[in-house]
């Protein structure tokens, strides 16, 4: 594919209940984002669905959630108090990684892309199956310690720095599940409760989105279907409000399973 017919032309025009669909996909994923991460897998599988180009929807989607990003982080304020000890060193790390996951994006060949992110949709798609094993392994972990961050020793943190700038690379190149991704590197790093790796979470994954919104903005402007990442920004706020707000009392097994079955959808498309 030549890089320079991805641009406005190769999007498709969208019907008013099509825009709906994506508003509703943004609002669905910044809700998901702020409690469970992985909210890419609905947006993107549905841009997807719709005809967009996957670089297309994978930049438009970046600049969308950055609005989830927001509202999600703002909603768990109270629990990111008592980390910036910590956070000083991994939040340098995820905007590097992005940067460096950004630049991958922009220049590798279009084709790379396509075959890329196949295998990384089933491996996002891997880790939400495993998501409260995840999840359930990171809790044990923290209450068995019983212990606060302040204890992590240079060695770990070194660690958890060196993960953090990995996941940066790869939320900066495709988003999907990078909070999964997070939440996993932390709970086995961390004595930290799962609220407060939540909150920590959200802050690292919304400077992840802003530095490759920044990137795809100034790098490929005529590349973004900004009609969509509209749609998916004014979804993504209120969904992330929303999430902040009532996640904590919602099962997460419908929103995973919903996660799933768009996701197959999307891998579905890509490799047709």
């Amino acid at each position: 594919m030549d890089r320079t017919a991805v641009g406005v032309a190769s999007v498709p025009r969208v019907s008013v209940p099509e825009m709906i669909v994506i508003a509703l996909a943004g609002f669905c994923a910044g809700g998901i984002n702020a409690v469970v991460g992985s909210g890419t897998l609905v947006t993107f599988p549905t841009l997807v669905a719709f005809g967009y180009p996957p670089v297309v929807a994978t930049m438009s989607n970046a600049v969308g959630l950055v609005a989830g990003g927001v509202s999600g982080t703002w909603g768990y304020r109270r629990e990111l108090r008592g980390q910036w000890d910590r956070l000083r060193w991994q939040i340098p790390a995820s905007l590097t990684g992005a940067a460096l996951g950004s630049y991958l994006l922009l220049h590798l060949p279009d084709q790379a892309f396509v075959t890329i992110v196949p295998v990384l949709l089933v491996g996002a798609l891997t880790l939400v199956v495993a998501g409260p094993r995840i999840q359930a392994w990171a809790r044990s972990r923290a209450e068995a310690a019983g212990r606060t961050a302040d204890d992590v020793g240079p060695g770990r943190m070194a660690a958890l720095t060196v993960a953090t700038f990995a996941v940066g690379v790869y939320g900066g190149y495709f988003t999907a599940a990078q909070g999964i991704l997070l939440i996993a590197v932390m709970g086995a790093l961390l004595p930290e409760s799962m609220q407060r790796m939540n909150a920590a979470k959200n802050l690292l994954s919304l400077l992840v989105n802003v530095v490759a919104a920044t990137a795809y903005t100034l790098v490929a402007f005529d590349r973004i279907s900004w009609a969509a990442a509209g749609l998916i920004a004014v979804g993504s706020l209120i969904g992330g409000s929303v999430g902040a707000r009532y996640g904590r009392r919602l099962s997460p097994t419908a929103l995973r399973a919903a996660i799933v079955v768009l996701g197959v959808v999307g891998l579905w498309r890509l490799l047709a």
